[in-house]
């Protein structure tokens, strides 16, 4: 057979159709079918239809997270233990060696609906100190290191909602964030993985499961919507895109009113909604996340204004021509306080309603008006938030004020405008640009750190229960003259009018006298600026009274104080009280409310006795009479316990209780019995005559 003869240009083509199959590993078939797009849509072997839907439906993407996330039809969380190394010093003490250590928390929506201010608990339980955590904030406000070896809650900063896959067309960076966390901890020995003992989601809603383990360094958990739980629906024509306002005991709102391309003003608004809760010289600070400073205020002022923070830092750096010299703050966390009265009319920083009360914060019960604090700042940013949509409020909220309770404040969330009466008058309303909520709750004091203690007395015993050892703390009392863990001596009723250094004689001959304990060692003082007496008066048939005493033993007075005593069952029988102006709270059970009459607001501080070389200090104090009523109380026992408050406040602060109460004298209990005794030894006399006879 001839073949026919091929030009050199025909030989170079076969040539290079061979190579490219044999480089290709290109089998040749006929019939082939090519699908348009993504080749890996192909749903087998034998190919699909040109633009079928058979590819996008057999074959799925890889996940982009952990496997258990693909049956969770809520909130994922997850917590990675990835590493950790031994700090210095090295301890053979395996429970006190210190170990750095790097852990990651995530959380995923894995939802229907999207997850607005989401917060994290990670239970630590490992004597936990977090330095950084990157992608979240603590939820209380604290700055690191942070001590959290009882657990954490995180909230997300600056990625505060999760959306959901379907309204985000599955972007793994809107539905999901992870809080790099890094920090130390001690104890468990390697090969032992330091895991916390759960986690959980904090948000209203949703019920979490306990979580599960994968290996030794993951823990996961798919939180989900709770089906009982009810929340308040806002009206049709109010429905927006922004969180419901939370409840709290205090309130605090940031409204962005003005907006410029550098700068805004803003507006502080400080709520007191506990009718127990008080704030005196309030002192509120947080933290500026994007290098924002405070140009001026008008209400308030800050404690400091260092410029030099200004000039030498990024805000000089970017504002080269500008005048820093009448810069309010330049601090990263600065301190703000409210302006003294007497500035309240000034032109330049006051002229605003609710400011201006030199911090005071009261009770809506006891005045509506001074229930709320108002300020304003001018705030200029820095790169790149240069354009007026760029609005981030500040972190990390903390509020406290002078022998007021403790306030714990949450991140701020995002909520809806807040709306105020029109300027000029008309019957219309304007909103805020933008409005945040931080709300603050107060904490119950520590065992050894309340700021206010009670002692108790009683008409049938003649010793008065004292506060408690180091009832307000020992920190600033040498104990190595005392001792701050013994039960505090009774004492005679006298000794409460004395400052505690002049009590020891006192409660030595007391103790002498009665036959009581009487240490080598004397109890370390109660050290708290404010006490109060409750004092059983009388008990009888129908009725029974009180006498309440409140001391102060610090050197400046309290305006507008007031009290709260919360009894058990005994206190429905409240009737009146006569030296103060008191008033049953319709919401706290059982609790009466009570303040100064006009006239008698304050309570004046302690103040040199007739001779300051040798009498002691005297204390301020103010006293009342309470009576109460015993009809339709059953078993009511007021010398065993029914008669004494189970809670006292003072200024809104929970005050220290004594461990015990004044109990009927043995004196009385002794001529009980032998009173028993002749009684049933005379019937006994008598039947025995009456059997001889």
């Amino acid at each position: 057979m001839q073949f026919p003869m091929l030009c050199p240009r025909d030989l170079i083509s076969v040539s290079l159709f061979i190579s490219l199959l044999l480089v290709s590993n290109l089998s040749p078939c006929s019939a082939q079918d090519y699908i348009i797009g993504d080749p890996g849509a192909a749903g087998g072997a034998g190919g699909g239809a040109v633009g079928g839907d058979a590819g996008d439906d057999t074959k799925e993407k890889p996940a982009t997270g952990p496997p258990e996330h693909n049956n969770c039809n809520g909130i994922y969380l997850t917590y990675n233990f990835i590493s950790r190394e031994k700090e210095l010093p090295r301890l053979k003490n395996a429970t006190a060696q210190a170990w750095a250590f790097k852990s990651e928390a995530t959380i995923l929506n894995s939802g229907l609906t999207e997850l607005k201010g989401w917060k994290m608990f990670i239970g630590f339980h490992h004597h936990e100190i977090l330095v950084s955590v990157d992608g979240a904030v603590l939820l209380d406000g604290s700055d690191f290191p942070a001590d959290v070896g009882k657990g954490v809650t995180l909230a997300g900063y600056p990625m505060t909602d999760l959306k959901t896959s379907i309204e985000t067309a599955g972007d793994i960076n809107q539905i999901q964030v992870t809080a790099a966390i890094t920090g130390s901890q001690f104890g468990i020995k390697p090969p032992g993985v330091p895991m916390p003992k759960t986690i959980r989601l904090v948000n209203d809603g949703y019920k979490c499961p306990a979580p599960r383990l994968r290996g030794k360094r993951t823990m996961h958990v798919c939180c989900k919507k709770d089906p009982k739980f009810k929340e308040k629906k806002a009206p049709k024509a109010k429905k927006i895109k922004f969180l419901a306002r939370q409840n709290g005991d205090l309130s605090l709102t940031y409204d962005v009113m003005q907006s410029f391309g550098n700068n805004y003003l803003a507006q502080v608004t400080i709520d007191n909604n506990n009718p127990l809760g008080r704030l005196d010289h309030w002192n509120l600070t947080w933290e500026w996340m994007k290098g924002e400073f405070i140009q001026s205020m008008r209400g308030a002022y800050t404690h400091t204004r260092d410029i030099a923070q200004c000039v030498y830092g990024p805000a000089g750096q970017y504002y080269q021509d500008f005048d820093f010299t009448g810069v309010m703050s330049c601090d990263k966390n600065p301190v703000m306080a409210d302006l003294p009265a007497q500035r309240k009319d000034d032109p330049k920083i006051g002229k605003l309603p609710y400011c201006c009360r030199n911090g005071s914060l009261l009770p809506t019960m006891m005045d509506e008006s001074k229930a709320r604090s108002i300020f304003q700042l001018q705030v200029f940013k820095l790169p790149p938030d240069m354009n007026r949509t760029a609005l981030t409020p500040p972190q990390k909220w903390k509020i406290s004020g002078i022998l007021n309770p403790e306030y714990e404040c949450g991140a701020p969330i995002r909520v809806v405008p807040t709306e105020f009466p029109d300027p000029s008058g008309l019957q219309s309303t304007s909103t805020a640009i933008a409005s945040w909520q931080v709300v603050c709750n107060i904490t119950k004091p520590k065992v050894k750190q309340s700021k206010c203690c009670v002692s108790f007395s009683a008409y049938y015993n003649d010793s008065v229960i004292p506060c408690n050892t180091c009832a307000c703390g020992c920190e600033d009392t040498d104990t190595s003259t005392c001792n701050p863990n013994a039960r505090s001596m009774l004492l005679p009723p006298e000794a409460l009018l004395v400052p505690f250094d002049n009590r020891t004689k006192k409660a030595r001959a007391w103790a002498k006298i009665k036959h009581y304990p009487n240490p080598k060692t004397m109890p370390c003082p109660d050290n708290c600026g404010v006490s109060l007496n409750w004092h059983i008066n009388s008990d009888y048939a129908d009725g029974w009274t009180a006498r309440l005493t409140l001391f102060n033993w610090e050197d400046y007075p309290f305006e507008d104080w007031f009290t709260a005593v919360q009894l058990g069952k005994a206190g429905r029988g409240y009737e009146n009280v006569y030296s103060f102006n008191g008033t049953k709270l319709p919401n706290v059970k059982n609790t009466i409310f009570l303040q100064g009459l006009p006239g008698l607001t304050y309570l004046m501080g302690e103040v040199n006795g007739t001779n300051p070389t040798s009498d002691p200090r005297i204390p301020g104090k103010q006293q009342s009479v309470i009576s109460f009523k015993k009809k339709g109380l059953r078993d009511l026992d007021i010398q065993r316990g029914d008669g004494f408050p189970i809670k006292v406040f003072f200024n809104g602060e929970e005050c220290a209780l004594p461990r015990s109460i004044p109990m009927p004298s043995s004196a009385c209990r002794c001529t009980d019995g032998v009173m028993r005794l002749v009684f049933i030894l005379a019937v006994t006399l008598a039947l025995i005559t009456d059997r001889f006879h």
